[in-house]
């Protein structure tokens, strides 16, 4: 299922690629944009998810989960900027 995301991730950034090279119209290369960063975007949710349900939840240290949990939130600051 993640390599399946990947190579869509992969896809698009080559239409935006292409895009670019064709010298489209701005408002496609938008488009191309938007849809790479939403491909993107699914990858890394679903790649958080199992490690929210690996590393996370099913951990039994409570100072790993703590650990885990504070490398999660680093994270989501500095994707969310």
């Amino acid at each position: 299922k993640l390599l399946s995301r990947v190579r869509r991730v992969a896809g698009q950034v080559a239409a935006l690629e292409q895009a670019l090279q064709a010298d489209a119209d701005c408002s496609a290369v938008l488009i191309q944009i938007a849809a790479a960063k939403g491909a993107m975007h699914s990858l890394m949710m679903e790649v958080l998810t199992g490690h929210l349900a690996e590393h996370v939840v099913a951990e039994r240290d409570e100072a790993v989960r703590i650990r885990e949990t504070a490398t999660i939130v680093e994270l989501l600051r500095g994707y969310t900027k």
